[in-house]
């Protein structure tokens, strides 16, 4: 081994498991995503920014969404999209905005879920809303 391949393993994140709990399913997360985008149609910011990228039929969005949500808790590979594309496209989206949905996520899985498995989906959300934070909004040499 040399130095800088001991240095990229150290740099590295330990892969995060799969999380393995009785009440955690395909089902339940199915629940989580439907209930969560439920709200988030209503919310007066995120509401018509969805509206506007999913006009009709939210069932594909939603299964999709239960397919990421799987692959992210579960580490069930079913999902194959590309979040980030999909999200730089839309040039309205502030970074405020991944507040109002990380607060309404964060809310939806603590009333479906236990503190200590709420807590498991808020983490990887935080980190989710991050990783898309930074693709979207920061830019090398950018002094504001």
């Amino acid at each position: 081994m040399t130095l800088k391949s001991s240095l990229a393993d150290h740099a590295r994140p330990a892969p995060e498991k799969p999380l393995h709990h009785a009440g955690v399913n395909r089902a339940a997360i199915g629940r989580l995503v439907r209930e969560f985008y439920a709200r988030l149609r209503k919310n007066d910011r995120l509401g018509p920014i969805f509206a506007r990228e999913i006009p009709g039929d939210w069932e594909p969005h939603l299964e999709k969404m239960t397919d990421f949500w799987c692959s992210v808790i579960l580490k069930t590979g079913d999902y194959h999209g590309r979040p980030v594309p999909a999200h730089l496209k839309l040039g309205d989206v502030t970074e405020a905005d991944f507040d109002i949905w990380l607060a309404m996520f964060s809310e939806t899985a603590a009333e479906l879920f236990g503190p200590e498995i709420a807590a498991v989906f808020v983490d990887r959300a935080q980190r989710i809303a991050t990783s898309l934070k930074l693709a979207m909004f920061f830019r090398l040499g950018d002094r504001s």
